[in-house]
Parts: C-alpha cells; sequence; structure tokens
C-alpha cells in the first residue's frame, strides 16, 4: 500500500507542482494584491504601497461604473444562458433524431464555431453587422427593412453581442446534451408509443426528467462562462455605445490596465467569482431539491 501510494504521489506530483506554481500561487497573490492599493506608483517604487484591507472592496460598492457593468453582465446572463441552452438541447435533438442523415457532418458543422479563434469570428461578426456596409443589414433592406445601427445603438448592442456569444458556444453543449441523450433507453420512448403518448409528451415526461443532470451541469458551466464576459465587447464595441456593453471583466481589464489600479481590479476579480460562486452554489441546491443531481 506505501509503495503503491507513494508511485500515485510520484506520478500527480509534477501535475500538482505545475498547478500550485501557476494558479495556486498567482490566486493567493490577487488576493494579497486587492487589499493594497498597489497602482503604477507603487510598481515603479514599492515603497508607495500600503495596506488598505477591505477598502478597495468598500469602494468598488460606491463606484456606480461596478454595478453599471454588473448590471449589464447580468442581464446578458439572465437572457443569454436560456438563450445558449434551448438552441443547444435543439440541435442536439435533432442530430439524435433517428430519421437524420449525414449526422457526422452536421455535428462537425455545428460545432466548428468552439473550436475557431474568438477574436477572429468577433471581427468578421463585426462587419456583418455593419451599419452600412453588413450583410445583415444588406438582407434587411431586400425586405424593405431599414439599416440598424446593431453595435451603435444602446438597445441593440448587447443583444447583438448574445447572439455572437450564442453562435459561438452552443456546439459545446450540443456535444453534452447528445451524450446525454444517447444515454437514455429507447425502451422508455417504445413503452410511451404504445400508450399513446406523442413526441411532445415523451419530451416532458421522459427526455427533460433523464436530462436532468445533464440539464444541471450545462446550466452551471454556461453561467459561470457567460459571467466572464470580456473578449466580445472587448473586440465588437470596446464597451459601447454609452457603456451599455461594459462587463464586468473589461471594467476589471479597465482598472487593471488603462488606468494601473492593480488593487482594485484584483478585487473586481474577486467580487466576481464571490457572485458566480453564489449563484451556482443556489442552482446546485434547487437542483438538489428537484432531484436533478
Amino acid at each position: 500500500m506505501k509503495r503503491s501510494s507513494l508511485a500515485g504521489w510520484v506520478f500527480a506530483g509534477p501535475a500538482l507542482v505545475v498547478i500550485g506554481v501557476f494558479f495556486a500561487l498567482p490566486v493567493l497573490a490577487a488576493l494579497l494584491l486587492s487589499l493594497t492599493d498597489f497602482d503604477l506608483y507603487a510598481l515603479a517604487d514599492p515603497q508607495h504601497l500600503r495596506f488598505t484591507a477591505l477598502g478597495n472592496y468598500i469602494e468598488l460598492l460606491r463606484t456606480p461604473m461596478f454595478w453599471k457593468s454588473l448590471g449589464n453582465t447580468s442581464y446578458f446572463v439572465v437572457v443569454g444562458v436560456p438563450l445558449s441552452i434551448t438552441v443547444s438541447l435543439g440541435a442536439a435533438l435533432l442530430l439524435n433524431a433517428p430519421v437524420a442523415r449525414f449526422k457526422g457532418l452536421f455535428r462537425t458543422a455545428l460545432f466548428a464555431p468552439v473550436v475557431t479563434t474568438l477574436v477572429a469570428v468577433a471581427v468578421i461578426w463585426r462587419y456583418l453587422f455593419h451599419t452600412r456596409y453588413g450583410l445583415v443589414n444588406w438582407g434587411l433592406g431586400h425586405l424593405g427593412i431599414d439599416p440598424v445601427d446593431w453595435l451603435g445603438d444602446p438597445h441593440w448592442a448587447m443583444p447583438t453581442i448574445m447572439l455572437f456569444a450564442v453562435w459561438k458556444n452552443f456546439g459545446y453543449n450540443m456535444v453534452i446534451f447528445l451524450a446525454g441523450l444517447q444515454a437514455i433507453p429507447n425502451d422508455l420512448y417504445e413503452a410511451a408509443r404504445i400508450d399513446g403518448a406523442g413526441r411532445w409528451k415523451q419530451f416532458l415526461h421522459i427526455t427533460l426528467p433523464m436530462l436532468g443532470p445533464v440539464l444541471l451541469v450545462v446550466g452551471v458551466i454556461t453561467v459561470s462562462g457567460y459571467f466572464q464576459l470580456f473578449a466580445e465587447p472587448y473586440v465588437m464595441t470596446r464597451g459601447d455605445p454609452l457603456q451599455s456593453t461594459v462587463s464586468v471583466l473589461y471594467f476589471m481589464f479597465e482598472e487593471g490596465f488603462k488606468w494601473w489600479n492593480l488593487g482594485r481590479a484584483s478585487a473586481v476579480a474577486f467580487l466576481l467569482f464571490l457572485i458566480i460562486l453564489a449563484v451556482t452554489t443556489v442552482m446546485l441546491r434547487l437542483g438538489r431539491r428537484k432531484g436533478m443531481v
């Protein structure tokens, strides 16, 4: 037993060292940094560094821009997560249908956006939704609809980014749903058909209940990912128009690398961590109450 235990530590040791050096230590350093007023002056001369305890956190809670970014991110999560899960589940149901042909080709095509470079496709989408030269407004013009300033109108900028994020990420959840659908025994559907249940009733009383654990996992993954919105607004709008697309991570980026308030930026990161932890904990508890775990 001692030899096997020692062998396990020998094999796991390098991975644990890498995790400790590149994850645990940076997280601990960022936590300590959030308790100081570390800025550009402290970077030049450590003597300017002061310990502020929870001062950065209290100051952030008094900053209107932080609440603005949190509101934008919450809107993105509340609307985008259900939309993404619905599209993912719909695509998985279509691919899992017995009459579906060329399943391998469609799986590859629908999963392709996940493995593409986010910045590259974000730039392409930015041109697609261009007010004057975009393909989307060109198509709307042929339908008699006036051009829409998709990325320049505060009412349309975040929904446009949301559609891009759903298109970019739904393939990942689709694969998870597809695996869950294929794990459901066909005997349940055959028994339901014999009892006269239609496709809709089969979906409500067999598919959804059997996908409960998968739905919970996908929900937690999607929520935690959508709370970390950054690259899309950074590339497509730079937080504009009228700061309607500033996310929490974008606000953290500006605090840290535009204004060099690294202490406040670290505090933003840990506040976001606490928010994600609280939301996912509530989701897991609700899932346990409903028997999804």
